[in-house]
């Protein structure tokens, strides 16, 4: 190849990444805003449990299945919030998305009995359903395959970040506030931690734009070099323009029962984390909100250190099994160590790590090969179907601690879900995924 030749393709990627870093600086970091928020509202019922329970005499299972139904309401309506977010834009309805969770999850001060607490859970996951596998959608508007394992990390990285400052906060308000007006600690918890998601629902009206052609922070020049290089990567995808074409896809069913697998283990640790720590011997919210957060630091620098490498070598699969077998492990040795607090939190740590990054990495998968309509709801229904181990993960883990009154049995069963999801990420062509 001539060398002006050479020398203007590499100018030309020297420009498009200082554009693409540019579009990161002013997406990622509101993105993950927006995701810590949706995952403290989400998953703060882990942390209210620690005294709910004994307040309103739940059992164990009575919990896991209120703390799942969230996910019966956003299975039901993801593909129709998925479809309205392209109808209407990402702006409008991500605001939308937020400002009804904060309402939804504010309401919790309210539950007095198991029937509140069900449909309340069910409701936010109504209300949150489509902001998930929204954004992943507005990712694939923005950021070629080879650019998107990188992002989708960052933005994931909301889960650790939301474990690590949320459950100190968490264990905080519900230990500094108990009595306060004659409200429980709980009680308190939901309501000071709702309040983030009707202020960044109201922001995100004004900050954030539905397409690359809006973005006013862009110069032309600029929103051309997005433009070709999402043509140039949207050129190999097979385009699916009818919405049941998603539904007939083989291979989008392939990604649900993957996805449910890895979804498994993430809400196992995200709704019993503090009961997992707790069961160690410690007593103190605050303490077993500090401990707890411990994992989630693991996870954070093992998602992005994956996310880097993957997209580094455009390899797909490998990137994936190798977190999955991890987190295997590490619900595995945290059944054998769970008399220890120190290597319980080892193990835990190992688990989150491995978990958490197979969420970003997993996404890399769909949107290899998902393009036209039916994108908006294949990655709805991957989302929402993957998410229904939501709903079976903590029933399973309350309803075996409740007969057995041991957590080792459901670690167990998490590991071996773990290893069956990897097992099936092989099943795909390394030539489909790895771009």
């Amino acid at each position: 190849m001539p060398l002006p030749v050479v020398a203007a393709e590499a100018s030309g990627l020297v420009r498009e990444n200082a554009v693409f870093r540019k579009v990161v600086r002013r997406i990622v970091p509101f993105l993950i805003l927006c995701y810590v928020v949706s995952y403290l509202d989400r998953v703060n019922v882990g942390f209210a449990k620690l005294q709910m329970s004994g307040d309103l005499g739940f059992s164990e299972a009575a919990y896991g299945l209120g703390a799942g139904l969230f996910f019966i309401g956003y299975f039901l309506l993801e593909v129709p919030s998925n479809l309205m977010l392209q109808r209407v834009g990402a702006r409008t309805w991500i605001a939308r998305i937020m400002i009804s969770w904060g309402l939804v999850s504010a309401a919790f001060v309210f539950v007095t009995n198991e029937l509140s607490f069900y449909v309340l859970r069910f409701l936010l996951g109504a209300a949150e359903a489509g902001f998930y596998p929204g954004v992943i959608l507005y990712c694939t508007y923005w950021f070629p395959s080879h650019r998107r394992a990188r992002v989708i990390a960052m933005f994931m990285s909301a889960i650790p970040v939301a474990g690590v400052f949320g459950n100190p906060l968490s264990g905080w308000i519900m230990d500094r506030f108990q009595g306060v007006s004659g409200w429980q600690g709980w009680q308190w918890m939901f309501l000071l931690e709702a309040i983030p998601a009707l202020i960044v629902g109201v922001v995100t009206l004004f900050y954030l734009d539905d397409d690359v052609r809006g973005a006013k922070w862009l110069t032309d020049e600029e929103k051309a070099v997005v433009e070709r290089a999402m043509a140039e990567d949207t050129a190999h995808r097979t385009v699916h323009g009818r919405v049941r074409d998603a539904f007939r896809e083989p291979k989008v069913w392939l990604m649900c029962f993957i996805y449910f697998c890895f979804v498994m283990g993430q809400y196992a640790l995200t709704f019993w984390m503090p009961s997992f720590v707790e069961s160690t011997g410690i007593e103190d919210n605050l303490t077993i909100g500090v401990l707890s957060a411990v994992p989630y630091l693991a996870a954070l620098v093992a998602m992005n250190l994956f996310g880097w490498s993957a997209d580094k070598r455009r390899e797909r699969r490998w990137h994936l099994i190798i977190p999955s077998l991890m987190g295997s492990a590490g619900f595995s040795l945290a059944a054998v160590w769970s008399g220890s607090t120190a290597l319980s939190l080892i193990a835990l740590s190992v688990a989150a790590a491995g978990v958490l990054t197979c969420a970003p990495l997993f996404w890399s998968l769909p949107t290899a090969f998902l393009g036209g309509t039916a994108a908006a709801a294949g990655l709805a229904l991957i989302n929402s179907v993957g998410n229904l181990a939501g709903f079976v993960s903590p029933y399973m883990i309350g309803s075996l601690k409740d007969a057995t009154g041991s957590a080792s049995i459901p670690m167990y069963v998490l590991a071996l879900a773990l290893v069956v999801g990897a097992a099936a990420v092989l099943t795909m062509k390394r030539q489909v995924v790895n771009r």
